[in-house]
């Protein structure tokens, strides 16, 4: 296995990447990293090998992430919508190419697709990962990621939920 300061050089930034796209905040994506590599390196004897580093480190920092999401909730007492909203970008080309709805609307329909679908969305819409990015990070092949993509772009379009 590799050191602690390899896996570092290796994966922080595809954990940056992951996690700003869901945030859009520099600041909280630069403290929730800090936080996943430490506790990656408190918890390294607990990695079995059963999954990518990378994806390891990435379930890490959804973790945080939500677990940061909850306590806000839980002080400020805000809807689901809003905390929606902090996660995604002001605009979105092709959420207005391919849907031409309101951001609000897309959000709730983004909501009922299936996780695994969901993440794939927001990562390709909001992040701007590559298929190749996001299928290391989700531990898929990348042509799960083209079909999950189209699947769930066919979804918003039907206004199917899944």
């Amino acid at each position: 296995m590799q050191n602690i300061e390899e896996i570092y050089n290796n994966y922080a930034q595809t954990v940056y990447k992951y996690i700003f796209c869901l945030t859009k905040n520099k600041e909280q994506t630069e403290d929730i990293v800090q936080e996943t590599f430490l506790v990656a390196v408190k918890n390294i004897d607990k990695f079995r090998g059963e999954s990518k580093i990378s994806t390891w480190l990435c379930q890490i920092a959804k973790f945080i992430l939500y677990k940061d999401i909850r306590k806000k909730n839980k002080q400020k007492n805000i809807s689901l919508e809003e905390i929606e909203s902090d996660l995604i970008s002001e605009k979105s080309l092709e959420e207005d190419i391919l849907l031409k709805e309101d951001r609000l609307e897309l959000l709730k329909k983004v909501q009922h697709l299936n996780e695994e679908t969901r993440s794939v969305m927001y990562l390709k819409l909001l992040g701007g990962l590559k298929n190749e990015e996001i299928a290391e990070i989700m531990n898929k092949t990348t042509n799960w990621v083209r079909v999950t993509y189209f699947r769930g772009k066919q979804k918003l379009k039907e206004g199917k939920e899944s």
